[in-house]
């Protein structure tokens, strides 16, 4: 899908995570969370000079792409989905999926879409818990991603 463009900028509160294939069953797992940060790519540039350049400094060009981890957060609500997937890496038998992000606007309609592959838990962080806290007991999923676009 490609991005809806209109003049006023989307709000950053209404999305979905989706990941593809990582229920028992095998079905689709799509979740609300929190936040998800980590939609980033950076291309490392190289630095070359040649020993019998002329001037003295050095050309860049283009290296590797380099997708950032995803972290989602979202609040503890028993569903086991995800700390299942992180299960099966701690046990030695890294599933690999697929999945988005898709941004949705005030009708809840998608209007934006960040596809990920080849992603894996690779950390998870449980909540802090303290009896004198008034706030919602929150887990983190960090996933390392090979590839990421827009559709």
């Amino acid at each position: 899908m490609p991005p809806v463009q209109r003049d006023d900028p989307y709000g950053a509160y209404n999305f979905l995570v989706e990941v593809i294939g990582i229920a028992p069953d095998g079905h689709d797992v799509t979740a609300s969370f929190t936040e998800v940060t980590g939609l980033t790519v950076d291309i490392q540039p190289i630095e070359y000079r040649d020993g019998n350049a002329k001037k003295p400094h050095v050309t860049k060009q283009q290296g590797l792409a380099k997708m950032s981890n995803l972290v989602l957060k979202r609040g503890i609500t028993g569903h086991p989905e995800f700390w299942n997937w992180v299960k099966l890496s701690m046990n030695g038998r890294t599933e690999r999926a697929e999945g988005a992000i898709t941004l949705l606007d005030e009708n809840r309609s998608a209007v934006m879409r960040w596809n990920f592959r080849r992603g894996w838990p690779v950390k998870y962080t449980g909540p802090s818990l303290g009896a004198t806290k008034n706030e919602i007991a929150m887990e983190t999923l960090e996933l390392c991603v090979e590839e990421l676009e827009i559709a």
